[in-house]
């Protein structure tokens, strides 16, 4: 059985983050936990958790979520102008479609 990858403090911090803002979103629709719940067919629990900005939740709910609250789009904005990216491309850097294999 896999375990799961840790996560970094500061990397919690961002999903937590995301959760507050994920439920600011919908009480500012004036949708409660259970709508929310029931228009993506996901439990209240699971809601409650991705509010929560839990690791253990799918990116396919938060992105249910999203959906509902009018904000999917915003998935799009993450690593679009990647400026790092854009920099190691510039300098003639190769990388490949895969990453090299490990070996174990």
């Amino acid at each position: 059985m896999k375990s799961a990858p840790a996560i970094l403090p500061k990397n919690l911090k961002i999903l937590k983050d995301l959760g507050e803002h994920i439920q600011l979103a919908r009480l500012r629709r004036r949708l409660s936990a259970d709508q929310v719940a029931e228009r993506t067919g996901i439990s209240r629990k699971t809601v409650y958790n991705i509010e929560q900005g839990s690791p253990t939740v799918a990116m396919g709910s938060y992105l249910q979520v999203l959906f509902v609250l009018g904000l999917e789009k915003d998935l799009l904005a993450v690593a679009a102008a990647d400026p790092l990216g854009r920099k190691l491309q510039d300098a003639g850097i190769v990388t490949a479609k895969r990453a090299p294999k490990t070996k174990k």
